[in-house]
């Protein structure tokens, strides 16, 4: 992209509202500079009730949060914060070690994550791609209304509708629900979901294995025995039409 193009980016962007929770002042410091430098409205807070409190009185468009917080730690925030009708998204940061912590926050709907130490520019463009999700960006390609069923999927509006009941899908449960059903009985190694929902050519397998697993939650009539995304052992997964 052109120096002229990057600036109308940042300034479209400039109203993008950004939370860091973290209380690590160093990393913080090195984050939110990254950020502003981005375009971003950054502001940062450094335990968990204080990021409740900043949510409720800033409402931001995005929220970075790191899982070690004194106070309240990142997964109560993360848990409460997905009790919100505004359901904002989250970027998760976690320590190396902690993969028990980060399953359980993607379970609990973080949108993405990092691990520490990370770049500070991989997080400025993890942050920018959740951003354009949670604005309506469809997944790219395809038609914009996909339907199996009792299952309808319009993509223009990120609404997903399960016997004429809105889903409650957070944006890359969306994304991949979107990805399986555009490409039926294909079958996708978790290394290939993550390249192609995600955008990673590198991360932790078990992210995609979360997502499908609450996927089934919200969208099969019996979870533990899919019926739509089915599991081709030793392989991935597939996508199955319920009238196939």
């Amino acid at each position: 992209m052109s120096a002229d193009g990057d600036e109308r980016r940042r300034r479209a962007e400039t109203t993008k509202r950004v939370l860091v929770v973290d209380d690590d002042q160093t990393v913080s410091d090195v984050i939110c500079r990254y950020l502003e430098h981005d375009g971003f409205q950054v502001s940062h807070v450094g335990d968990g009730e204080a990021a409740l409190a900043a949510v409720a009185r800033q409402a931001p468009h995005l929220v970075v949060l790191d899982l070690m917080l004194p106070k309240i730690d990142g997964l109560q925030v993360c848990r409460e914060l997905r009790a919100r009708p505004d359901g904002v998204p989250i970027v998760m940061l976690t320590a190396r070690g902690d993969e028990a912590d980060r399953i359980l926050g993607l379970q609990l709907g973080a949108d993405d994550y990092l691990t520490k130490p990370f770049s500070p520019r991989e997080l400025v463009l993890r942050v920018r791609s959740v951003l354009r999700r949670a604005g309506g960006d469809p997944p790219a390609g395809g038609r914009e209304m996909i339907e199996d069923g009792n299952l309808t999927v319009q993509t223009t509006s990120r609404t997903a509708l399960l016997s004429g009941r809105e889903l409650a899908l957070t944006l890359r449960e969306f994304d991949l629900l979107v990805h399986l059903m555009r490409h039926p009985a294909r079958v996708f190694t978790r290394t290939e979901l993550l390249e192609q929902v995600w955008g990673w050519n590198f991360g932790d397998q078990s992210t995609v294995t979360v997502h499908v697993r609450r996927l089934r939650e919200k969208i099969e009539t019996e979870p533990a025995d899919p019926r739509r995304i089915v599991t081709v052992w030793g392989v991935g997964y597939r996508y199955g039409p319920a009238d196939a």
